[in-house]
């Protein structure tokens, strides 16, 4: 199951990252991490950036609003996704947790 933490700015989650693969995609889950598939090699953030590209495009929030908090070298990573501004941190975290858990499956 995708675990979720909720902060003051937003949901916290984690990601594992498999670089050089043969195309982008979500893999469902790895552990209690989203597993992500990337083109993207693990070299001069090349896989990082295509990562934010990827999740923004998947989950239909804007690129600006997440980033990697933890684990830039690593496969194992932590993503913020920040609330939009003035929105109700409640109601935003519900829907940010829901298009999560759709994007897995719904495990």
């Amino acid at each position: 199951m995708l675990e979720t933490r909720t902060t003051a700015e937003g949901i916290v989650f984690s990601i594992y990252v498999q670089p050089r693969a043969s195309a982008n995609a979500v893999s469902g889950l790895h552990e209690n991490a989203v597993k992500i598939r990337l083109t993207a090699p693990p070299v001069d953030n090349a896989a990082n950036k295509m990562c934010i590209k990827f999740l923004s495009g998947q989950l239909k929030i804007p690129a600006s609003r997440m980033e990697i908090i933890a684990g830039h070298a690593g496969r194992n990573k932590k993503v913020l996704i920040r609330f939009p501004d003035g929105s109700d941190a409640k109601q935003a975290a519900r829907e940010i947790n829901g298009q999560l858990q759709a994007l897995v499956g719904g495990e």
